[in-house]
């Protein structure tokens, strides 16, 4: 439908629902007067009809002529397009109370396109299009709202006026009720539309709810779109990073962090120091420091928090930290208290006493100036490196310090005090300023008591643990019994609980120290358990029964609560009981971890029952689980002798599996096994053994390929095209790797597997010009030529010289593969090529061997 306001003609459209019919203007022709037509009659299927908006009562009557001033004839026209106004705004303004923005939004397109727009605002109803509006918001039609407002903006009003105080008090309200039934999206959408007319959208919704269910549902680019519109953009990305923080995502979090980049002005240093905190909570530490990076290099001017929050973050790399905090000092900030506090954590992560009490030397001497003032986390930090470096007398001095100063010790504070000593084990010393700290005022946690309670079990002083246990469980008891004025106890179930517990053990004796008489609400937690079960050593009932208690204190017992019951249970013997224990902790619904499989491992390596313990080690293999140089330590030295081919494989693949995970170990003892296993070979032969050279007790050549070789060799498990490569070898070593492939021969002999080749045995190359007494493999060839002819009685002989090539094969090369990759050699080198020595051992000869010793063996 489109309206031409103030012209002779009239366009009337029919809808689907009305007819909306432009009242008639009056027209003049030729000086006659022209009669208007019969009114007609009313549309009973149309609601807005002329007859009900036609302000016919109010037109004044046409001019009967024209005359020739033209004045009468503007005031009527003046009247009539007044009258026209009123009549299309009443109209605009009943269509938009009753949600019809589309005949309303060409209404008013008519009117902007006839220049009337001023007049027509003036007459419009701000009420009834306000509540028109409100109708389509509850009816979910935004769009079409949107598209009012675009075209009310266009008659120079801006859509605010449409909202009186109810009306916005409504909006507000409604926009609430979106966000609690979940429907944020669509409440974004209405946002951003409002945010276009500057509408106050921050009194608009819940930002924090909002950002609540962006960061549930992982939907970044919905919370980056929302907080961009906000006017407190800056504080919404801080509270998005930090929820997705708190959720572990840190891709959302940076996702954030760069889409705040693009939408804020300049860098914020607010922003920035929350992602480096967000990464150090990820712990991703790298990525701090590309952050980091990053800000340096665009020469940005960062403050204090940045610096702090880095250092704090990368506290693990002191010598990072210490760079940060150079870089701070060259730009121009002043470290505060929190900074030395930082750095005082990083040196004792790193365990660097010295630089600690230089710091601590410096911070002192600042506090003297009047710049610095030392708080209790300055105190408690440098106490904490004395402690773990066990010097108790310095952690104590610090006290006296922290006294003087008027810094009243916190619980942190009396813990690592107390630790300090414990660590010492000074026990009689810890339990004594356990006591100060509870004349001091200051209620000790479960850690504190943890500390102690370990002093006692470090030094076996079990009795002492248990009295202090169940002396500090009963004073919380007693403390939780009291009486309101009637007389009448009041206790609660938590504190029934712990008293019927704490009540099965009335052995305990009458406190003697000061430590028992005192009361404190003591809660123990599973690691005050898993001590106590420490100190229950091999009494396995007593352990059971205290992880049962645990149970019954709404405690869940750990991995470490299983692996000390494992350790329990075998220190009885009792390996079946150990593995069993075992299974019921994946049965309670904790998988076992490395901890607990090392720990059955244990226990069956004490019992001499290795093939269970390997066969828990290719378990925890089977599920995955990584096992760590503990694991294979256990099984490396389960055995003081190996006494079969298998042992001595099993051990072999597990050395291999431990240099492959990338575990570096003393093999010293693995090596003299197998020598002893290897020399076991020559302990029953009938020959002379005068002048027989052992290699045992002779210091050989750090991480060698002894242990390789030996583990290739006898991986291969098989008697045909037997090649034994001794080069690099000393001659020690070559003597060591022959004897296991002759070990493993004779084995395989037993079992019934011939022999059904020769065995060659390759040297070194044979070098032209050097003294065959000064050549290392000269000493290698009459090392194993001595061994098989004079001990073993085995004969052996020089077999042809071969070439040195570059990728030597296993097996004897044919005469055609030799030629060809000569040809090769020649062709790509004009050096000439070294010559391989090698030995041969016939397969007559090996069986004739066999044959002695079986005989040997049977007399």
């Amino acid at each position: 439908m489109r309206l031409i306001l103030g012209t002779t003609t009239t366009t009337t459209t029919t809808t689907t629902s009305s007819s909306i019919v432009a009242p008639p203007p009056h027209q003049a022709h030729h000086g006659r007067r022209i009669r208007p037509k019969a009114k007609p009659k009313p549309n009973p299927k149309s609601k807005y009809s002329i007859t009900e908006h036609s302000p016919s009562n109010n037109t004044p009557p046409p001019p009967s002529t024209v005359h020739s001033s033209h004045a009468p004839l503007l005031s009527s026209v003046r009247l009539d397009f007044t009258s026209q106004h009123k009549y299309y705004a009443d109209l605009a303004s009943k269509l938009a109370e009753d949600g019809r923005f589309e005949e309303f939004a060409m209404i008013v397109e008519s009117v902007v396109s006839s220049g009337s727009g001023s007049k027509f605002v003036s007459l419009l109803s701000f009420e009834l299009v306000s509540r028109g509006i409100m109708r389509s918001l509850l009816e979910g039609r935004i769009h079409c709202v949107a598209e009012v407002f675009k075209k009310v903006e266009k008659l120079g009003v801006a859509p605010l006026r449409l909202f009186d105080g109810n009306s916005f008090h409504f909006l507000k309200k409604e926009c609430e009720k979106m966000v609690e039934c979940g429907e944020v999206e669509k409440f974004v959408d209405l946002i951003d539309t409002l945010a276009g007319f500057r509408f106050p959208i921050k009194e608009l919704g819940d930002s924090s709810r909002v950002v609540k269910f962006c960061v549930d549902k992982r939907d970044t680019n919905l919370a980056i779109r929302y907080a961009s519109m906000l006017p407190h953009a800056h504080i919404l990305f801080c509270t998005i990073i930090c929820e997705f923080g708190k959720q572990r995502d840190l891709i959302s979090a940076l996702t954030v962090y760069e889409a705040s980049k693009k939408n804020l002005i300049g860098p914020n240093m607010y922003i920035c120091r929350t992602i480096i905190d967000i990464c150090g909570l990820c712990g991703d530490d790298m990525q701090s420091r590309n952050i980091y990076e990053e800000l340096l290099s665009q020469k940005i001017a960062l403050n204090i928090y940045v610096f702090n929050s880095v250092m704090n973050v990368n506290a693990h790399d002191l010598n990072f930290s210490l760079q940060v905090y150079k870089n701070m000092k060259e730009f121009g900030i002043v470290a505060d208290m929190t900074s030395y506090n930082i750095l005082l954590k990083a040196c004792c992560i790193a365990g660097r006493v010295e630089l600690a009490q230089e710091i601590y030397r410096e911070v002192k001497h600042l506090e003297s100036k009047g710049v610095l003032k030392l708080d209790v986390f300055t105190y408690s930090t440098i106490v904490k490196v004395f402690a773990d470096a066990k010097l108790w007398q310095m952690a104590l001095e610090i006290k006296e310090d922290m006294l003087s100063a008027g810094v009243t010790p916190n619980t942190v504070t009396w813990s690592s005090l107390i630790n300090a000593c414990a660590n010492a084990g000074l026990v009689e010393q810890a339990l004594h300023l356990f006591d100060d700290m509870l004349l001091a005022g200051c209620e000790p946690n479960s850690q504190c008591c943890n500390i102690l309670l370990q002093a006692c079990v470090e030094a076996c002083q079990y009795d002492r643990a248990f009295r202090l246990f169940y002396s500090w469980k009963q004073s919380l008891v007693q403390e939780t019994f009291c009486e309101d004025c009637n007389g009448n106890s009041n206790l609660s179930t938590e504190s029934k609980q712990n008293h019927f517990v704490s009540g099965t053990h009335s052995f305990v004796s009458k406190p003697h120290h000061l430590s028992f008489a005192k009361r404190f609400p003591f809660r123990p937690t599973t690691t005050t358990y898993n001590i106590m079960m420490k100190a229950c050593g091999t009494d396995y009932y007593r352990a059971k029964a205290l992880m049962d208690e645990m149970r019954t204190a709404d405690l869940s017992p750990n991995h470490i609560s299983w692996s000390i019951l494992i350790d329990t249970c075998g220190g009885l013997g009792n390996v079946e009981g150990a593995v069993q224990i075992l299974n019921s902790m994946r049965e309670a619904g904790i998988n076992p971890d490395v901890v607990a499989y090392t720990t059955a491992i244990k226990v069956c390596v004490k019992n001499k029952n290795f093939k269970l313990a390997f066969s828990l080690f290719t378990e925890m293999k089977q599920y995955q689980i990584q096992p760590n140089l503990v694991t294979y330590n256990t099984l490396l030295r389960a055995r003081s002798r190996y006494g079969s081919l298998h042992e001595v494989q099993q051990c072999l693949a597990v050395y291999q599996d431990m240099r492959k995970a990338g575990f570096k170990s003393n093999d010293h003892y693995l090596k003299e096994l197998i020598e002893e296993w290897c020399e076991g070979v020559i302990q029953h032969n009938n020959q002379s053994q005068k002048g027989l050279t052992s290699s045992k007790g002779t210091n050989l050549r750090p991480q060698s390929l002894l242990l390789e070789k030996v583990a290739e060799h006898l991986q291969k498990c098989t008697t045909d095209k037997l090649t034994v490569d001794l080069r690099g070898l000393t001659k020690i070593e070559a003597r060591i790797v022959v004897l296991a492939v002759l070990r493993m021969i004779n084995e395989n002999h037993s079992l019934g597997i011939p022999v059904k080749d020769d065995m060659l045995i390759i040297l070194g190359p044979n070098k032209v010009g050097v003294n065959p007494a000064k050549n290392e493999d000269f000493e290698v060839k009459d090392a194993i030529t001595e061994l098989l002819q004079s001990d073993l009685g085995i004969n052996v002989s020089l077999d042809r010289p071969t070439i040195a090539l570059d990728n030597p094969l296993d097996s004897d090369p044919t005469s055609e593969e030799i030629l060809g990759r000569l040809h090769m050699k020649f062709r790509s080198s004009t050096r000439r090529p070294a010559i391989l020595q090698r030995l041969k051992v016939t397969k007559k000869s090996l069986q004739c061997w066999l044959q002695r010793r079986t005989g040997a063996s049977t007399r």
